[in-house]
């Protein structure tokens, strides 16, 4: 099986991987680095579940080829917490109740950093397009808006 080399760093840890070259970034991920918080949906790019951000930017894991990523910069949801504990974002979506199975929480909260890093301030309609692919079957989408933009309307630093 034709393998290629890869170099990734994933939540700030550097990796040097020999991977198949039809693996994809997600199998990489739950399979090869054992971090099984960014979940396996539909696994066509419909849902969101399997969303990472790459160099900042929300992605689905499940299109993306891990030999993509070589040199790239990953972002998972294991990435967001810092010494054992959870990023703002991630206690935001608790406070208010947004996570019910939790199934989609990993994809939305990195959909929802990535668009809190470029606008700080968003607005409703732009919370609900930066979050549209990612799918819930849960929460009808109002406790998540609600976590995103009281995150949004207190001046915390979201790095």
């Amino acid at each position: 099986m034709l393998k290629e080399r890869i170099s990734i760093v994933v939540n700030g840890v550097r990796y040097d991987l020999e991977v198949e070259a039809h693996k994809t970034l997600i199998e990489l991920i739950r399979k090869d680095l054992e971090l099984t918080g960014t979940k396996w949906g539909c696994g066509s790019g419909d849902c969101g579940a399997c969303t990472v951000l790459m160099n900042g930017k929300p992605i689905n894991s499940c299109l993306f080829l891990a030999v993509e990523a070589h040199d790239q910069q990953v972002t998972t949801i294991e990435g967001l917490a810092q010494n054992g504990e959870l990023h703002p974002i991630q206690k935001s979506f608790i406070e208010h109740g947004a996570i019910q199975c939790g199934f989609c929480t990993p994809g939305m909260i990195l959909s929802a950093k990535a668009l809190l890093d470029e606008n700080p301030t968003p607005s409703e309609e732009e919370i609900r397009g930066a979050i549209a692919g990612n799918l819930c079957r849960c929460t009808g989408y109002a406790k998540i808006v609600d976590a995103i933009l009281s995150f949004s309307s207190l001046d915390r630093k979201i790095s």
